[in-house]
């Protein structure tokens, strides 16, 4: 059983495609659930539960969790794909972006983990997959947003934290950190890579579902999809 936030579009949506071929069941956390479910009107209720989650409300956290376990009575993995991208620079953006950044692209993923991490250390072989980027393993250069940057350097520094407060317990947790995925997300932005060249979502889905599929003694801590040749990347 696995929670997949932002599963209403783009990569969330191509993660909970592949996690219900694979058999599991799914729930996912979106702000729109109405549209949403139209999205899903495919899918047995009995394989997924569309809840709402806004990542700016604490308070949606704990109640997609709890709507969660009323449904399939365990979680068993956690995606926290749901972000956002806002342009701040040192001559750019202001306060309210980079505090929107990091509300929904880091205290968002923290408050999901520390609601699920008792129940992923109960079934022994729980595992955490953040959709980080190769933004939040380096910075690049200031076409890229100092903002977006800082927040998604949180969200790999998370997993490494939430690796260690579960490790003993069987939970495994990956920083996946992709290049540029076509989704609207990024389209237009200065210096992303070529659209021919970017990633597909499913292959980010094919990926996720790989690392929630790895025996426990086959940890990755954090993975890189590049898009482009870099030195260390």
């Amino acid at each position: 059983m696995a929670m997949v936030s932002g599963a209403s579009r783009g990569i969330g949506l191509a993660i909970a495609r592949q996690l219900l071929a694979d058999g599991y069941r799914v729930s996912i956390g979106v702000r729109d659930v109405a549209s949403t479910r139209e999205v899903y009107s495919d899918v047995s209720n009995a394989h997924l539960l569309v809840a709402e989650f806004d990542a700016c409300d604490p308070g949606s956290a704990a109640a997609w969790v709890g709507s969660t376990l009323d449904r399939f009575g365990r979680i068993h993995a956690l995606v926290n794909n749901a972000g956002i991208w806002r342009k701040v620079g040192f001559d750019s953006g202001d306060e309210a972006d980079l505090d929107e950044l990091w509300e929904v692209n880091a205290k968002a993923p923290f408050r999901l983990t520390r609601l699920v991490l008792p129940h992923l250390r109960a079934c022994g072989t729980g595992r955490i997959v953040n959709i980080a980027s190769t933004d939040g393993v380096r910075f690049r250069d200031l076409s890229c947003s100092v903002g977006y940057t800082m927040s998604k350097h949180a969200l790999v520094a998370l997993s490494h934290a939430s690796r260690h407060a579960g490790y003993d317990d069987g939970v495994r947790v990956t920083a996946l950190c992709p290049g540029a995925v076509a989704t609207e997300m990024v389209a237009g932005l200065p210096g992303v890579t070529p659209l021919a060249r970017q990633l597909p979502p499913a292959t980010v889905a094919q990926v996720v579902a790989m690392l929630l599929a790895l025996p426990n003694n086959a940890s990755v801590a954090w993975m890189p999809l590049n898009t482009r040749l870099e030195s260390t990347l």
